[in-house]
């Protein structure tokens, strides 16, 4: 038998952030915090980049019960831990654990997602949103050649169906990022469950009178400048490993024309990417 704390299934499902229960784990000491069965796979998710949220009630309880062993134990590895509102994440002031930062797409569906999240109808459906109102919302952000865009990485002219096919791609590995580092769940192929985490995409317009205006209008701007550090992988330019140049804002082809621009376009090609659903 380990010296660890004993934790009870359940004992902190439902705990609501700051909450801290008489079931709560008492970790003594640092070895009491490794000890724990859940330590290893909770400390490896946060070198990774990940965030843990109170919809993951376990590792969340665990994080926030030791909190006063990890914050000295992570600064040791030039990390920051943050207990932010309901979530909690590693924050690197320097390289020993490696660093990364979200592409422009990511940042891009990122915002879109935010702003999701903050819309009061959101509540109504606990969180849990189609794809296709993701979609929808990035369109109505940027316009749907300006989306198609910001989602082709390599930045050359395609025929319009070619780069709305790999928007879609670059779309879905974007969501498959995100969730990998805890800003969403893909509950099924055709749903995705928005998080908490999804509030630091807020961080540049935190104390504007109206937040939402805000973040919209830096989306439009193609102001993607939120440095979402995450320990764990090295900086990467995209999400496929391109050079430098595919990270370009949207504004940088603009001259060029959309995708296609001077090519003959099929008149009764109406597989428009957004469905109609949004326009810019």
């Amino acid at each position: 038998m380990s010296g660890a704390p004993e934790r009870a299934a359940g004992d902190h499902a439902g705990d609501q952030a700051g909450d801290h229960p008489a079931g709560a784990a008492d970790y003594a000491r640092l070895e009491d915090v490794v000890q724990d069965p859940l330590f290893p796979e909770v400390d490896l998710a946060l070198r990774r980049g990940a965030h843990v949220d109170v919809t993951d009630p376990e590792r969340y309880a665990l994080l926030r019960d030791a909190q006063r062993h990890l914050e000295p134990f992570y600064l040791r590895y030039g990390c920051q831990l943050v207990q932010a509102d309901g979530f909690v994440y590693l924050l690197p002031s320097g390289d020993r654990l490696g660093r990364r930062h979200l592409s422009a797409g990511e940042m891009l569906v990122g915002q879109a997602l935010a702003l999701l999240l903050l819309d009061p109808a959101t509540l109504r459906t606990q969180g849990v949103v189609p794809r296709t109102l993701v979609v929808a919302r990035l369109a109505q952000l940027v316009g749907e050649e300006r989306l198609v865009l910001a989602l082709n990485p390599r930045k050359r002219r395609h025929d319009r169906r070619v780069a709305e096919q790999t928007a879609r791609r670059e779309l879905d590995r974007a969501l498959r990022s995100l969730a990998a580092l805890g800003f969403v769940t893909l509950v099924d192929e055709e749903r995705l469950l928005l998080r908490r985490p999804l509030l630091r995409f807020t961080e540049p317009v935190r104390g504007a009178g109206d937040p939402v205006a805000a973040l919209e209008r830096l989306a439009r701007e193609g102001k993607l400048t939120l440095d979402v550090d995450a320990p764990g992988a090295p900086d990467r330019p995209t999400l496929d490993g391109d050079d430098a140049d595919a990270q370009a804002p949207p504004e940088a082809e603009d001259a060029r024309g959309p995708p296609g621009a001077g090519e003959a376009q099929d008149p009764d090609d109406d597989d428009d990417w957004g469905d109609g659903e949004a326009g810019s």
